[in-house]
C-alpha cells in the first residue's frame, strides 16, 4: 500500500491514514466490555465485546375478553399495539489493520474508552511481546499473554461452527475461484495445518483435545527468505506479485526434460517438475526474478501439499484447513497448495481455506478471556452490515480494492438469542444446501437480482420512512440505509464471494441487517397490523364455505386458499405494486391470479391419495406472511389436519422480516380465531395445536440453523410431516431439499424472470410433494 504522506505513517492521524472514517472500524467502541489482540509479524487484529442498543418492534395484544374479542374487530380497532423499545444486544468486533497503524489506533482506542469493565487486555501473537509495553502504556491495561497455537484452535473451531459458508475450496479457473462449504453438524476431526515462518500440522479433536502431529521449518519465512536473496524485494506480497507472473517451467527441470516425454513406468506425466530449480545448475543464463519466485512458490507449496498430506493419511483424517500468513487469501499460494493437494491424494482430499482465517487467533484470545460468560453456549451470526467481508488480494485488482484491502477489515457478529441446530429430519445434514441458485456461480442470475434489489431500494426506503411517520429524522436514517445498502450491492457486484456464496437470500439478509442497523426493525408492522385485521373479519365465512363443499372439492380449495394467500407477499414487486394501489384487492381476486391446473410442478393428485390413508402423526408447518396468507390460506388447512387427527406445530419468524408473520404477532392471531373457532380453541387447549419460533428473521428457511427448542418438539411429537409455504422458505431456499419424511413444498412464484428460470410464467404455481425413497421402499 502506498505511504500516505510518504514517510512515517504511524505519525499522521488515523482520520487521514485510512480510506474509512475511525468511528466506522472501532464502532461501538464507548460500549467495549472487553478486549484482546493478536500481533503478527505485519498484521494487528483487535477483538472486542460490546453491547449494542438497537430498536425491536413488539406487539401486544390489547386485554379483551373473548366474547369482545369478535365485537372489537367490528369496532374498526386495531387488533394488538404495537410499540418500538430498545433492546440490548451483545456483539463482538474484530478489526485487522498493519501494524504501522497500532500507535494511532491504541490512541484512538484511549480516547474513545469510556467504562470497559476489564483491567486486563488478552494477547497473543510474536509480536504481543514487542508491543507489551506500548499497549500497557497507552490503554492502561495489564497485558495477559495467551499460547498462540491454542488461540488458533479456538478460533477456528468458532467460526467454523458459527459462520456459515466460512471454509471454501479455491479453482482457479473455474467461473467462482471460491467454492463455498455448507457447515457440518460435526466439525471434528480436522488437521489444521498452520504455514507461517515455519509449518505446524494439527490435529483438532474436539473443543479442548488438539494435538502438534507434525511440522516443517520449510514454511512461508523460508519463501519469503530466499526470495529476497534470488530477486531484489524484501516485501512479501511483491514477492507474491513477482510469482504470479513467472513461468516456473523457465527454471524447473521437468520429467519431459530428462525423458523426452512421459515416464510411462511410474505414471509420471511429462510435465512434472523432475527437480526445483534443476535447470539453474546446468543453463548458462540470467533466469528472471518472476520465474524463479513462481519455482520457489511451487517448491515450497508442494513440499507443505506432501507433508499434509502423508500426515492426513496417516491419521485417517479428510478435512484439512490451511490458514497462517503464506496463505491470506492469496489466490497465488491458495491455487499452488489446492494443485499440490490434489496431485499427492489424486483429488481425494481437498485443500480447504477459511474466509476469516485472518482473525482466528484473536477469536480465540477474546474467547479465552470471556470464559465466564460462556460465548460457546450461544449461537452466533455474522453481521453483514458491520464486515467487510472477504477481500480479493490478486495482484490484478483495481486500485480501490487493493487500497481497501491494505488497510482495515473487519468483522462483526451478533449473539443470536436461541442456540441454533439442525432440522432432525434433514435426511443428509452434511449434504444439505439450503439455497436453491448460487449466485457466485450464475453470472446471469447474480445479475439481474442485483439489478431487482437496486430497483427495489426506493419502495424499500420509502416504507422505512413510513413505519416511523412520528419520528423527524427517520428519512435521515432511511438515507443512511440507502447509502450503505447500495454499497454493499456494490461491492457485491465487484466480489459476489464477500460473504461465503452469493444467494437471494444473502441479498435479503444483508437488507435486513442494513434496516436494523439504521434502527428500522420492522417496516412492515403496520401494514401487517392491518392486514390481520382485515382477514381475521372473513375468517369465519371462507370456514363456512369451506364446510359446505364435498371432502374432494374442501382438499382442493384448501390448497387454493393457501396459493391465493401467497400471493400476498410485500417482498415480490409484482404483488407490492398491486397492494400499494389497490389495498382493496382481496384474497377471490388472488385466486383470479393463479395458474389453472396442471400447475408448474403439479403432485395434487398424489397428495389426495395420501390424505385418503391414515393420518400424519404430526406436521410441522413453515409459515410465510401475514393476513390473508396465515389466516385465510394457513388455517383452515391446519384446521382440516387437526380434524384428520394430525397434529400441527406452527413454525413462525423469531423477528421480523418483509411481511412475513411473526412468532408473537401468530400468538395474537390465533388467540383470536380460538375465540371465533371451537376447532382450533380446543386444539390450543390440548395442545394439539402448538407455536414455536423458527430462530430465524429471514424471508428464506436454512433448516440447518433452527431453534433448539422447535428441533426437540420435532423430535418428541415424531414429526412425519413438513410443510414448507412461499417462495422464500420453498424456491429460493429448500427447493432441492432431501427431508426423512413427507414433505409439502408450496408457493407461488411472484417474479416473471423467475418463472421464466423454471419454465413457468408469473404467477405460476409449485405444489410439491415428496416422499423419501426407503419411505417409497427402495429402488
Amino acid at each position: 500500500m502506498a505511504t500516505p504522506g510518504g514517510t512515517n505513517r504511524a505519525s499522521h492521524s488515523l482520520d487521514k491514514s485510512i480510506t474509512l472514517p475511525p468511528d466506522e472500524i472501532f464502532r461501538n467502541l464507548e460500549n467495549a466490555k472487553r478486549f484482546a489482540i493478536d500481533i503478527g509479524g505485519s498484521l494487528t487484529k483487535l477483538a472486542y465485546y460490546s453491547t449494542v442498543q438497537h430498536k425491536v418492534a413488539k406487539v401486544r395484544s390489547f386485554d379483551h375478553t373473548a366474547k369482545a374479542g369478535v365485537q372489537q374487530e367490528a369496532d374498526g380497532e386495531p387488533l394488538y399495539e404495537i410499540s418500538v423499545q430498545e433492546e440490548i444486544t451483545a456483539r463482538l468486533h474484530f478489526i485487522k489493520f498493519e501494524n504501522t497503524y497500532i500507535e494511532t489506533c491504541l490512541d484512538f482506542i484511549k480516547d474513545h474508552l469510556v467504562n470497559t469493565e476489564t483491567k486486563v487486555i488478552k494477547a497473543t501473537g510474536g509480536g504481543a511481546y514487542k508491543f507489551k509495553d506500548l499497549i500497557e502504556k497507552k490503554l492502561k491495561l495489564k497485558v495477559d499473554k495467551e499460547d498462540e497455537m491454542s488461540c488458533l484452535i479456538k478460533g477456528c473451531n468458532f467460526v467454523l461452527k458459527n459462520i456459515p459458508h466460512e471454509a471454501f475450496v479455491y479453482a482457479k479457473h473455474a467461473d467462482s475461484e471460491f467454492r463455498f462449504q455448507n457447515t457440518r453438524p460435526d466439525i471434528f476431526p480436522y488437521l489444521l495445518v498452520n504455514i507461517g515462518s515455519g509449518v505446524s500440522i494439527v490435529k483438532v479433536e474436539s473443543e479442548d483435545k488438539f494435538e502438534r502431529i507434525g511440522g516443517s521449518s520449510i514454511g512461508g519465512g523460508t519463501f519469503w527468505g530466499l526470495g529476497a536473496l534470488l530477486t531484489k524485494t524484501k516485501r512479501f506480497d511483491e514477492l507474491l506479485q513477482l510469482a504470479s507472473k513467472g513461468q516456473h517451467t523457465n527454471v524447473d527441470m521437468l520429467v519431459k526434460d530428462i525423458y523426452g516425454g512421459a515416464y510411462g513406468s511410474l505414471g509420471l506425466t511429462g510435465d512434472l517438475i523432475a527437480s526445483s530449480f534443476g535447470k539453474s545448475a546446468t543453463a548458462d543464463k540470467e533466469f528472471s526474478q518472476e520465474d524463479m519466485a513462481k519455482s520457489l512458490l511451487h517448491m515450497i507449496s508442494n513440499d507443505i501439499g506432501q507433508l499434509a498430506c502423508l500426515y492426513a493419511r496417516l491419521h485417517n483424517l479428510n478435512r484439512v484447513y490451511f490458514g497462517g500468513f503464506f496463505i491470506r487469501g492469496h489466490p497465488v499460494t491458495m491455487h499452488t497448495i489446492t494443485y499440490s493437494i490434489n496431485f499427492f491424494t489424486k483429488g481425494e482430499v481437498q485443500a480447504l481455506f477459511l474466509r476469516h482465517e485472518g482473525y482466528l487467533g484473536a477469536i480465540g484470545a477474546f474467547l479465552k478471556g470471556a470464559e465466564e460468560d460462556n460465548p460457546n453456549q450461544y449461537s452466533w451470526g455474522e453481521n453483514y452490515a458491520g464486515s467487510s467481508g472477504l477481500m480479493s488480494v490478486s495482484p490484478d485488482l483495481n486500485p480501490m480494492q487493493r487500497a481497501r484491502s491494505g488497510t482495515f477489515d473487519m468483522l462483526e457478529m451478533d449473539r443470536l438469542e436461541r442456540q441454533l441446530v439442525n432440522l432432525p429430519l434433514l435426511q443428509d445434514p452434511s449434504s444439505y444446501i439450503p439455497d436453491t441458485v448460487d449466485l457466485t456461480e450464475d453470472a446471469l442470475a447474480r445479475e439481474y437480482w442485483l439489478y431487482c434489489f437496486e430497483e427495489a431500494l426506493d419502495g424499500v426506503v420509502k416504507r422505512a420512512v413510513a413505519s416511523q411517520k412520528d419520528q423527524p429524522e427517520a428519512a435521515e436514517r432511511a438515507e443512511k440505509f440507502r447509502q450503505k445498502y447500495r454499497h454493499k450491492l456494490q461491492t457485491l457486484r465487484h466480489q459476489p464471494f464477500a460473504y461465503g456464496s452469493l444467494t437471494v437470500r444473502s441479498l435479503l439478509d444483508t437488507r435486513e441487517h442494513c434496516l436494523n442497523e439504521f434502527n428500522f426493525p420492522d417496516p412492515y408492522s403496520k401494514i401487517k397490523q392491518r392486514e390481520n385485521d382485515m382477514a381475521l373479519k372473513y375468517y369465519q365465512k371462507v370456514v363456512r364455505s369451506l364446510e359446505e363443499l364435498s371432502w374432494e372439492q374442501r382438499q382442493f380449495a384448501l390448497v387454493r386458499g393457501i396459493l391465493a394467500g401467497n400471493v400476498f407477499d410485500w417482498g415480490a414487486k409484482a404483488v407490492s405494486d398491486v397492494l400499494e394501489s389497490d389495498p382493496e384487492f382481496g384474497f377471490e381476486q388472488a385466486k383470479q391470479q393463479l395458474q389453472e391446473r396442471p400447475w408448474l410442478v403439479d403432485a395434487y393428485n398424489q397428495w389426495v391419495e395420501r390424505l385418503k390413508g391414515p393420518p400424519h402423526k404430526c406436521a410441522l408447518f413453515f409459515v410465510d406472511n401475514s393476513g390473508m396468507d396465515i389466516i385465510l390460506g394457513v388455517f383452515p388447512f391446519v384446521r382440516e389436519l387437526l380434524l384428520r387427527g394430525t397434529e400441527v406445530v406452527l413454525a413462525s419468524n423469531s423477528g421480523p422480516a418483509l411481511n412475513d408473520v411473526t412468532n408473537s404477532e401468530l400468538q395474537i392471531v390465533t388467540e383470536r380465531i380460538a375465540a371465533m373457532d371451537p376447532v382450533i380453541q380446543t386444539a390450543v387447549k390440548e395442545e394439539r395445536l402448538i407455536l414455536v419460533q423458527s430462530g430465524s428473521s429471514s424471508p428464506c428457511l436454512d433448516l440447518s440453523r433452527l431453534d433448539k427448542v422447535l428441533a426437540t418438539v420435532v423430535r418428541e411429537r415424531g414429526t412425519d410431516l413438513v410443510i414448507i409455504e412461499g417462495m422464500g422458505r420453498a424456491i429460493h431456499t429448500n427447493y432441492y431439499a432431501m427431508l426423512s419424511c413427507e414433505s409439502l413444498k408450496l408457493a407461488v412464484i411472484k417474479n416473471s424472470w423467475l418463472a421464466e428460470r423454471l419454465g413457468g410464467k408469473i404467477f405460476s404455481v409449485v405444489f410439491k410433494y415428496e416422499v423419501p425413497s426407503k419411505a417409497q421402499g427402495l429402488h
